[in-house]
C-alpha cells in the first residue's frame, strides 16, 4: 500500500509534536502548556477536497470538492470511535465501447461519490492538549457508493470496500466548540468492465497492458468545526 508523500509528512509532523509535548515537564499547573480535554460526544461538520488517484481511462470518479459529517465517541484513555460520511461532487468520463471513433466518447458526466467509514482514533497527547492543540491519527474501513451509471457505458463503480488512514490536528477551546484540520487517504479498488477490452467496432477501449482492476489512493484534505455534547 503506497501513501501520498503529503500524508507521510503530516503523520511524521504529528509524531514530532507528540515527542515535543512529552518533553515539556516541570511546569506549575497554572503555567503548564497541557490542559485536560473535554470528554463526550463530538459532531463535526467539514468541507474540503478529494484528490482522486490515477485512473488511466478516466471513467472512475474524479477529483472534486467534498463535505460531510463526522460523529466521534470517546471510548477511554486516548481512544475514540469515529464514523464519518463524506460526499464528493465529482465527474467521470463516459465511454460506449460498442461505438467507433468520436461516437465512442459520451463526454464528461457529473456524478456524486459517497464515502462511509468507521475508524479508531487516537489522541497522540492522551487526554490533554498541548497549547490547545491535539494531534490525532485515525485508521479504519468502509465503503464507497457512486451513482456513476451512464446509458451506453458498461462501467459500474459498485460499492467497493475502502480503507481509510489519516491524521489531523484539533484546536480545543475549552468550551463546546472545537476546530480541526485533517488529511485522510481513501484506498479503494477500480474495476474496468470486460467490454472495454473487446474488439467490437474498432480497437478495444483499453490496451492489452492495462490492468482490469487495481487499488488506488485518494487523499483528501478538510477543515471543520466540532460541537461537543453529553459531556
Amino acid at each position: 500500500m503506497k501513501f501520498p508523500p503529503r500524508a507521510v509528512a503530516l503523520i511524521a509532523a504529528l509524531f514530532c509534536l507528540t515527542a515535543s509535548a512529552s518533553a515539556q515537564i516541570g511546569h506549575l499547573p497554572a503555567n503548564s502548556p497541557f490542559e485536560d480535554i473535554e470528554r463526550g460526544h463530538q459532531l463535526s461538520f467539514f468541507g474540503g477536497y478529494l484528490h482522486a488517484g490515477k485512473d488511466p481511462l478516466g471513467v472512475a470518479p474524479q477529483s472534486g470538492p467534498m463535505y460531510g459529517l463526522r460523529y466521534e465517541l470517546h471510548l477511554g484513555g486516548p481512544a475514540s470511535l469515529m464514523t464519518r460520511f463524506a460526499r464528493v461532487n465529482s465527474a467521470r468520463r463516459a465511454i460506449n465501447p460498442d461505438e467507433a471513433g468520436s461516437a465512442r466518447q459520451l463526454g464528461e458526466q457529473s456524478v456524486g461519490l459517497n464515502l462511509l467509514d468507521l475508524n479508531l482514533v487516537l489522541n497522540l497527547t492522551g487526554q490533554k492538549s498541548f497549547r490547545k492543540l491535539v494531534p490525532v491519527l485515525n485508521l479504519g474501513a468502509g465503503v464507497g457508493i457512486c451513482g456513476c451509471n451512464v446509458d451506453g457505458d458498461p462501467y459500474r463503480f459498485g460499492t467497493p470496500f475502502a480503507f481509510s488512514l489519516g491524521g489531523g490536528l484539533r484546536y480545543v477551546t475549552g468550551g463546546r466548540f472545537e476546530f480541526r484540520a485533517d488529511l485522510n487517504d481513501y484506498l479503494y479498488r477500480i474495476k474496468y468492465p470486460d467490454r472495454y477490452f473487446e474488439t467490437i467496432n474498432g480497437p478495444p477501449t483499453a490496451g492489452p497492458d492495462q490492468a482490469r482492476s487495481f487499488w488506488k489512493n485518494n487523499p483528501a484534505v478538510s477543515v471543520g468545526a466540532t460541537f461537543l455534547f453529553f459531556r
